[in-house]
């Protein structure tokens, strides 16, 4: 029986369609620079939002209406949920999805109980993946809501905490790997401290990396071949998040010699959060060679909470479509719609509206990125601003060649440097003209 009885499956319908329940600008099969959209953008669901968020707040209970779900923790409620989240998948277009361990199976009085009800629904996930095709982008473990993992779970001061989060980490990556998964994702949601007056920093960094060169080593075990990714996030529910944003998740992965396995699952919201923008953080990442795959939302920027909005601001989506085509597009990751509807959307059609709005404004945001690069005068600008590093002392200094004494002897009667306008303006009304 359909969950969606009313909803068929949403097709692309142009600009001049107004039909809400219809895309305006994603065409899956339209070429941008010669590949198709539904390959540029790879988007994906995530199981938390779309099947398992009440829309709740600190001062309300949740107003989602989900009359598909009794209520209860039950596997068999469990398993009749994949089902609705499937025909979702199916009739929204969306070809990958995301999961937390607990937000697919119910956790049991022990983690033997809770490991058997994840098998359970694995194999319920896995029979819907082959009717479908459908496919798990990544996987991860929910290290965060459980009271046990109040003061952390691989930085958590007590070893048997740490134990019980490497045993659900193990599970979650040996599911994943079953699946399919083209990843698996580290989000620190309690890895972090409330005050230094009772913390042990460097003791807690040591711990989680600990933790993730045995995640490693089990990856290696069992032959998963998907991508390990970290995601950044600085603040909340901790006061200071170790991963705080991509700049110290590089810092800890170079230190801890962990680059080799890792990138980096950046997004929008906790960008934001960072005080960055995100394209900021994507830049610093993919010239790391870490940019792996994006949570793609926004938030209220006046408003210091990670409220996981839906992206509906084109000037935004555009700047990420830039930094994904400037480094090639994704390889195992993809664009993770990690965002809920408003609590005062709570009807199951707005589940559909709400990916419709994100996936028309990354429709679009694509569409005008592949623009300015056929354009080419932003990147123009760029090119010729730094031409001076392109004679041969330039090349020299990039490449290690030259001491300070070099520099002296060559800089020594040659007149004033001189600086060009750096035309931001200009570049910023050039960027506007496609929007």
């Amino acid at each position: 029986m359909s969950a969606f009885p009313d909803i068929s499956k949403i097709e692309y319908e142009g600009p001049d369609s107004k039909n809400l329940l219809a895309f305006k600008h994603y065409n899956p099969d339209e070429l941008v620079e010669g590949k198709a959209m539904k390959d540029h953008l790879r988007f994906a669901s995530p199981y938390w939002h779309t099947m398992r968020n009440p829309l709740s707040d600190p001062f309300g209970v949740g107003t989602a209406q989900m009359p598909w779900d009794d209520g209860t923790e039950s596997l068999e409620n469990a398993k009749h949920r994949v089902g609705v989240f499937f025909e979702f998948l199916e009739k929204i277009g969306i070809d990958y999805y995301c999961f937390h361990d607990r937000d697919v199976a119910p956790e049991g009085a022990t983690l033997t109980e809770s490991n058997a009800n994840l098998d359970a629904i694995a194999e319920v996930l896995e029979s819907y993946q082959q009717s479908t095709g459908k496919k798990l982008l990544w996987g991860t473990a929910c290290l965060f809501t459980n009271h046990r993992y109040g003061q952390g779970a691989a930085t958590s001061p007590e070893l048997d905490v740490f134990a019980y989060a490497a045993a659900q980490v193990k599970k979650a990556i040996e599911v994943t790997h079953r699946l399919g998964g083209e990843g698996y994702t580290f989000w620190g949601g309690r890895e972090g401290y409330s005050t230094l007056l009772n913390t042990n920093m460097k003791r807690e960094l040591d711990h989680l990396a600990a933790l993730l060169h045995m995640a490693v080593a089990f990856k290696q075990e069992i032959g998963f071949d998907g991508q390990f990714y970290i995601e950044p996030k600085p603040k909340e529910p901790t006061t200071h998040q170790y991963d705080s944003d991509s700049a110290a998740c590089l810092n800890f992965l170079r230190q801890y010699d962990l680059m080799d396995h890792f990138k980096l699952n950046l997004e929008t919201n906790h960008a934001e959060l960072a005080g960055h923008t995100m394209q900021h953080e994507m830049r610093v990442a993919a010239d790391a060679g870490a940019l792996g795959s994006v949570d793609a939302n926004s938030g209220t920027e006046f408003i210091g909470w990670d409220t996981d909005e839906f992206p509906t601001n084109i000037y935004g989506t555009t700047t990420i479509m830039l930094e994904l085509m400037r480094m090639g597009g994704f390889t195992t990751g993809g664009l993770n719609f990690d965002a809920k509807r408003r609590r005062d959307s709570f009807e199951p059609v707005d589940l559909f509206h709400s990916h419709i709005a994100g996936m028309d404004t990354f429709a679009r945001g694509l569409k005008i990125a592949a623009a300015i690069r056929a354009d080419g005068r932003i990147e123009e600008f760029v090119t010729d601003r730094y031409s001076s590093w392109d004679s041969e002392m330039g090349a020299r200094v990039e490449g290690g060649q030259v001491s300070l004494a070099d520099l002296e002897a060559y800089i020594i009667g040659r007149e004033e440097p001189t600086i060009r306008s750096g035309r931001q303006e200009v570049l910023e009304s050039i960027f506007n003209q496609f929007i």
